[in-house]
């Protein structure tokens, strides 16, 4: 008896063993979620800020990328996100091209190849850097004009971000909108046309140039365009690629301005939690979480988790060099764990998708 139990158990235990190993296959879906300048302090002044709790909590990968350029110490976001999108360490100012300025193939290029569709979310111009980096080969990240001509010689489905200018009123005096109309994208001009689009391609300009902040007229645009995106995404059956920005965290500790740090890294993380939610209920999506760099410095002397209120400190109104946190959810997640760096993240999320 002793003996069939023990049997039964082995089994039982080898089938678990066997469900465990099904389970962990690879994902059809990442979701790359990049919150520009979000350090540790950043993080932590939005959980206080939030009265004690983040989306983030709920990642059960966390590791750190170490985050230098080819040419400084400290990296700036075209040559650290050209570190996720393409897996080379480059200069800074780099759109998408390596150190000796070489056009390099992305994730996201590399997916729309192997049939899956993409999509570009930000709180910025479409055409700054860390969007950019995703869809353009350019040797700065000042030639906008430049970046959104890039735009037209992929298949991207999605974007959603500001820069209208850089594609309607050129120097060049040609308007991209009339050619991403013949390529069958629909053109929203606010959250609203955004919102009513529920398939096919999607070019979304909410603003001329940058988006406002948060608290001063962009509201929840971010939660709103991450789902638009979503659900425009999830009908290809091959998977998807999508990258989403925080960008404007980045822009609150250039300014030195904890307010302005705590309401933007809120509100990405609400934009975090309608992913999270997403792959929760997919099971097939890998999502990763992680910033650029660190900017500002940035420290926090008091705060209340209670009140909400935050106390911040700066040393610096630029980037600086400190690690930067990864958080990973769903299969393949276990591969972000521990340091490494920044172009790691490119060749993790390739080895994932299994290309």
């Amino acid at each position: 008896m002793k003996t069939r139990v023990l049997l039964a158990l082995s089994l039982a235990l080898s089938m678990g063993g066997a469900f465990a190993q099904k389970k962990a296959k690879h994902p059809k879906n990442i979701i790359l979620m990049v919150g520009d300048g979000m350090g540790v302090a950043q993080i932590y002044a939005g959980l206080t800020g939030n009265h004690g709790h983040l989306n983030l909590e709920q990642f059960p990968v966390v590791g750190f990328h170490k985050n230098q350029a080819s040419n400084a110490f400290v990296t700036d976001s075209a040559a650290g996100a050209t570190a996720f999108s393409c897996g080379v360490k480059t200069y800074n100012g780099a759109i998408g091209v390596d150190a000796d300025g070489n056009p390099v193939p992305t994730i996201l290029e590399i997916a729309e190849e192997n049939g899956l569709a993409t999509g570009l979310v930000a709180t910025c111009s479409i055409t700054h850097a860390t969007p950019a980096s995703f869809i353009s080969h350019q040797s700065s990240r000042s030639l906008d004009e430049n970046i959104a001509m890039d735009f037209l010689k992929t298949d991207i489905d999605v974007f959603i971000g500001g820069g209208r200018k850089f594609f309607e009123n050129r120097t060049d005096e040609a308007n991209l909108l009339d050619s991403l109309k013949n390529r069958s994208y629909q053109i929203a001009n606010s959250i609203e046309e955004v919102q009513a689009v529920k398939s096919g391609k999607l070019a979304a300009f909410l603003a001329d140039e940058q988006q406002a902040r948060y608290s001063e007229g962009r509201g929840d645009e971010l939660v709103k365009s991450t789902e638009v995106a979503l659900d425009l995404l999830k009908t290809n059956k091959k998977g998807m690629f999508l990258m989403i920005e925080g960008s404007q965290i980045d822009w609150g500790g250039h300014a030195n301005n904890t307010q302005y740090i705590v309401e933007e890294m809120i509100d990405f993380d609400n934009a975090i939690g309608k992913v999270l939610e997403f792959a929760k209920n997919d099971g097939n999506t890998l999502v990763i979480i992680t910033a650029d760099h660190e900017t500002g410095g940035f420290t926090i002397n008091k705060g209340s988790t209670e009140t909400g209120m935050v106390e911040g400190k700066f040393t610096t109104g630029s980037h600086t060099g400190v690690m930067i946190p990864v958080f990973a959810f769903g299969p393949g997640s276990e591969a972000f764990a521990g340091i490494y760096e920044n172009n790691e993240i490119f060749h993790k999320m390739l080895k994932a998708y299994k290309f």
